[in-house]
């Protein structure tokens, strides 16, 4: 017997003894079988969501009500000087937003060309893709998170099998006020749910015209023989065919003799962090290599409590980019040195 024949013949049993009807448990198994069929959990009601996500519905109904008091609101500065507000789940309200993610989300395949939140992908898949171009044009989506409406993302659940109760109430859970918060671990991967038919459209036109084509969240990277106008127009008609509009101060033409950046990395010949990170990075470095980790932070008034972990952070991510940097490799030594000193 295939796990559906099982399914069936278990939850029979069970019903049948629990006093329920065969027209019951006929109806029951017609709405599982779907969710069966996609490896997704089967959720009948509210109770049944609650045990599975190990919260009572109370907690549920309260966090759907209240919803701006289980996050916390704070903000990080951008690369222009202006801040981005996040907003991050309370450590319960999180767990659930996991479990949605992990359960549910992560088990509906996005389109390839999607890079950003997609377990086994990443940045440098994104970049690398677009080394030793030509001609390299990226474009931004306008308040990204913002502009993905409720109803969109409710149909995403109802398309997946699941009733209008449980896709209303899971929708609710990753939802802010009306918004996708940033910061809430199911947004990502939500947004590249619904980009799904767009990244579609894009990448037959790519395919066509032998353009290479990648998307990191709000990110839109293009190269080779590229015809930049007929993309941007190309582009403005499908964001605008799903609610979005492309932000025009961000588009960015690069040719062969420019600094090729997509999403902050160089991709001229490989991709590369660029030259004013790693020079700053590589100052820090010196200061601390001479000076020791204390006197340094003291001698700039370095408040960061975890001012150690933040810089690791910054050199690891070099390295990500680029395995082989043995300077910077042995910058990260030296901080996993101090660090286990620390201890």
């Amino acid at each position: 017997m295939d796990k559906i024949d099982i399914y069936k013949q278990r939850f029979s049993e069970k019903a049948l003894a629990n006093g329920y009807s065969l027209d019951n448990i006929n109806k029951c198994i017609e709405y599982a079988t779907p969710l069966l069929n996609n490896d997704l959990p089967i959720i009948y009601n509210t109770t049944h969501f609650s045990q599975l996500v190990g919260y009572n519905l109370n907690y549920l109904k309260r966090a759907i009500k209240f919803t701006p008091y289980f996050y916390r609101k704070f903000s990080i500065k951008k690369k222009n000087g202006s801040e981005r507000i996040l907003y991050e789940p309370l450590p319960s309200l999180k767990e659930i937003q996991d479990w949605i993610l992990k359960h549910i989300l992560y088990k509906n395949k996005v389109s390839r060309y999607a890079k950003a939140y997609v377990p086994k992908r990443s940045i440098k898949e994104h970049t690398i893709y677009h080394t030793d171009e030509k001609m390299v044009l990226t474009l931004d989506i306008k308040n990204f998170f913002k502009t993905i409406k409720f109803l969109d993302v409710e149909k995403i659940f109802l398309e997946m099998g699941y009733s209008v109760r449980i896709s209303n109430l899971i929708t609710k859970l990753c939802f802010l006020n009306g918004e996708l918060p940033q910061g809430a671990p199911t947004s990502p991967y939500i947004s590249n749910l619904i980009l799904i038919s767009f990244d579609k459209n894009v990448s037959d036109y790519c395919i066509e015209k032998k353009v290479k084509y990648t998307r990191y969240a709000d990110d839109l990277a293009f190269s080779g023989e590229i015809n930049p106008k007929e993309i941007e127009t190309l582009i403005k008609k499908n964001l605008s065919a799903f609610g979005f509009e492309l932000n025009e101060t961000k588009t960015k033409l690069m040719k062969t003799n420019d600094p090729q950046i997509v999403s902050g990395i160089i991709v001229n010949k490989k991709p590369q962090i660029p030259k004013r990170t790693r020079n700053k990075l590589r100052n820090e470095m010196f200061f601390i290599k001479k000076f020791g980790l204390e006197d340094h932070m003291n001698k700039t008034n370095q408040t960061k409590a975890n001012y150690l972990k933040h810089l690791m952070g910054k050199i690891n991510y070099i390295i990500q980019i680029n395995p082989r940097d043995k300077e910077f490799n042995e910058y990260y030594s030296h901080l996993r040195k101090l660090e286990k000193a620390s201890r």
